[in-house]
């Protein structure tokens, strides 16, 4: 993902393998007591990579606990991601003075292993793009592709919205150069004195992942 974003003012750490010095806070440990050791390795790492990362901007270890929502709640002054998928986790941080918003996500490179979900988080217009792209370059599972890329736009939207925001509220348009613009359909948050009206990302496959991400600077 390294390639994805750039070094500075963003910070990214991430890894194939659970390391053992991944080890959680009790109050993180508590979100996933219930859950199967894999769930618990991959919650435990993804918060590694996070701790590492904003120890790169100075910040001392500390829990990352999760609101209402389920979302990272971060430390003050910092704004981040994280993403976890088989063989693969990554945090993503940065100072709100220079970055005002990010989203990362993280999936298997293999098309969705029910093609009918394609249909309940694309329209019309979304899907006829990716048959396009499907004759250009058939290795990309861009399904996949496309349903990560909404999910790095609601992380990237719900730090400033506030609120939910569904598949049929942003419409994408995914680009075979490894870019992405993303158009919200719903009113959206005030941002640096104007209304956010949508995103831009990139993606990536390599190795067996694809993974996307949105960086909203601070002008």
């Amino acid at each position: 993902m390294g390639a994805l974003l750039a070094e500075e003012p963003v910070f990214v750490v991430e890894t194939r393998e659970d390391p053992a010095d991944a080890v959680l806070f009790p109050e993180e440990a508590a979100y996933v007591a219930k859950a199967v050791p894999k769930r618990q390795r991959e919650f435990a790492t993804a918060r590694h990579c996070a701790r590492i990362a904003l120890a790169r901007v100075g910040l001392p270890p500390a829990p990352i606990l999760r609101g209402d929502k389920g979302e990272p709640l971060w430390p003050e002054d910092i704004v981040g991601s994280m993403t976890h998928c088989l063989g693969y986790r990554a945090a993503v941080v940065a100072r709100p003075a220079a970055v005002i918003s990010v989203g990362v996500d993280a999936e298997p490179a293999e098309p969705l292993s029910d093609p009918g979900v394609l249909d309940l988080v694309s329209d019309e217009t979304e899907r006829a793009t990716l048959a396009a792209l499907a004759v250009e370059q058939p290795a990309v599972p861009w399904d996949r592709l496309l349903f990560s890329a909404k999910e790095s736009v609601y992380k990237a939207w719900f730090p400033l919205a506030k609120r939910w925001l569904g598949f049929e509220e942003a419409h994408l348009d995914i680009h075979a150069d490894g870019t992405f613009t993303a158009k919200l359909l719903v009113e959206g948050p005030v941002v640096a004195g104007s209304e956010l009206t949508g995103f831009s990302g990139t993606w990536l496959v390599r190795d067996g992942v694809l993974v996307t991400a949105i960086v909203l600077r601070a002008e």
